[in-house]
């Protein structure tokens, strides 16, 4: 179960460097074909906005990617309860604010992770 959890939580650390690199360099390109029910227009006025939400995305990948380099393994589950908590949390505030994907992307994995976390 334990192997799982690592698995899961390096499942959610490479989605978030992945929603770094869209937010922080692909926000105007990809942004209008995730987003399809905001203007087009709306993409490059908030393209700062976006790479500052990217840059916190790869802190929250970065501080998953540290759990895993961990060697005591109390403090590495306790460092990923703390970075996977906050991708729940901030993937259900997604979801209520901007889409209601953002749920199942974001927050539902880090969730299950969690869970499998504290089984193991």
């Amino acid at each position: 179960m334990l192997v799982l959890a690592k698995f899961l939580i390096a499942f959610v650390m490479l989605e978030h460097f992945y929603i770094m690199w869209f937010e922080m360099f692909a926000w105007t390109t990809k942004g209008p074909k995730i987003f399809q029910k905001f203007p087009k227009a709306l993409f490059p006025a908030t393209k700062p906005l976006a790479a500052n939400q990217g840059l916190y995305n790869g802190f929250l990948a970065a501080g998953l990617g540290w759990s895993l380099l961990i060697s005591d393994p109390e403090w590495a589950r306790h460092t990923a309860d703390f970075f996977l908590g906050c991708v729940a949390v901030a993937g259900i505030y997604g979801a209520l604010t901007a889409d209601k994907k953002i749920f199942l992307v974001q927050a539902l994995p880090a969730l299950v992770t969690l869970l499998l976390l504290h089984l193991a």
